[in-house]
């Protein structure tokens, strides 16, 4: 589908920056923690119903904005982690699904995405999501990555028997990859973006888990409701602060 481009199209999301990425590994931390700290304290139901509407509340105010906003942006990305992470714990607790079978019917309904994406809209790219399709398919994707790599960051550390630590050290090197092959190799952008943007889910999920979890599942004990705390604090900063200096929007 063509569609012109003028100088009332504005992208909705933010530019791919440093602090892009920070901010993107510190959400998919604190949505893991944070999802198991609600299923701890409230009922596993009543904590995804909550999610899935505080979610539905903060997407539909974004996809009603005709511009990017910074902190409106990072709570729909903050609300997908946490209820994503709740989709996938959902399939494995509550249902017994193994992880590999999870990885792989997320890894599936990614791929269906990306192709119908593709087929509507002939591109991928981050760059331009101006139009209300794009940016169904944009958010549908951002909360499919977020399951996919929960289930993905899971199977290694549980069934894969790497524990946290080691999974998030093999996320940080796999993540580097579409990072090198990008800037020295000339690796297809939309490509390595999408790589490198579901590796960040399991990679800051795991460090999290790390954090949170007791010395006994291999962790440092600091509690999943603390490890949650200081992470939001943090992305509030960092929030706050592009808000301010807008070094995520594109000057033209």
């Amino acid at each position: 589908m063509a569609v012109n481009i003028t100088k009332k199209n504005f992208n909705k999301v933010p530019e791919i920056t440093v602090f892009f990425w920070i901010i993107k590994i510190l959400t998919t931390g604190m949505g893991e923690v944070a999802s198991d700290y609600f299923a701890s304290q409230i009922n596993p139901v009543i904590a995804v119903a909550a999610t899935g509407i505080c979610l539905i509340i903060a997407l539909t105010i974004q996809l009603l904005l005709r511009r990017y906003v910074a902190w409106i942006y990072w709570l729909n990305v903050v609300m997908v982690s946490i209820f994503g992470t709740m989709a996938a714990d959902v399939l494995h607790v509550g249902f017994g699904i193994p992880y590999i079978v999870s990885t792989t019917f997320f890894a599936i309904v990614l791929t269906i995405i990306f192709v119908a994406w593709y087929l509507s809209e002939k591109t991928l790219s981050m760059h331009s999501i101006f139009t209300r399709r794009r940016e169904f398919f944009y958010w549908a994707t951002i909360l499919t990555t977020f399951a996919l790599g929960t289930a993905v960051g899971d199977m290694t550390a549980s069934t894969m028997h790497l524990g946290y630590f080691l999974s998030g050290v093999m996320f940080t090197i796999l993540i580097a990859i579409p990072a090198i092959a990008y800037l020295k190799f000339g690796l297809n952008e939309i490509f390595a973006f999408w790589f490198a943007y579901i590796i960040t889910r399991p990679l800051g999920a795991s460090f999290a888990d790390w954090m949170g979890v007791p010395a006994s599942r291999g962790g440092l004990g600091i509690g999943t409701g603390s490890v949650s705390l200081g992470l939001t604090i943090i992305i509030l900063c960092f929030v706050g602060y592009m808000a301010i200096t807008r070094k995520d929007v594109k000057v033209d």
